[in-house]
């Protein structure tokens, strides 16, 4: 059995993105994210070959998709499905507070 709290504190280095896996079987992974202002490097996209949901707990985040010229802003209580493989992007999350992600990836 494992146990936590998803809005514990968060880290105070602010330097670095946080990811805290949660759980993990062989068909879903489900993750903490911590962001205090990072983005995608430049020319960067994801393109995983599992699905994820994605909820900000917390904070904000702008996301591009390939393909798109807008940034789809998420903001507290927002989540999205993105499909496996579809390239996507982190352009910008808060710089102001620190932005909690909840991220599901699964098949």
């Amino acid at each position: 059995m494992k146990t936590g709290n998803i809005t514990a504190l968060v880290p105070r280095d602010r330097d670095r993105e946080v990811f805290e896996e949660l759980v993990r079987t062989d068909r879903v992974t489900i993750e903490r994210i911590i962001s205090h202002g990072q983005a995608s490097p430049e020319g960067f996209w994801y393109n995983q070959e599992r699905a994820e949901w994605v909820l900000v707990l917390k904070g904000s985040a702008g996301l591009r998709f390939e393909g798109e010229d807008a940034v789809m802003v998420l903001r507290e209580g927002d989540w999205i499905h993105i499909p496996a493989r579809r390239k996507h992007r982190v352009e910008w999350t808060s710089k102001t507070e620190a932005t909690l992600w909840l991220a599901v990836h699964h098949a």
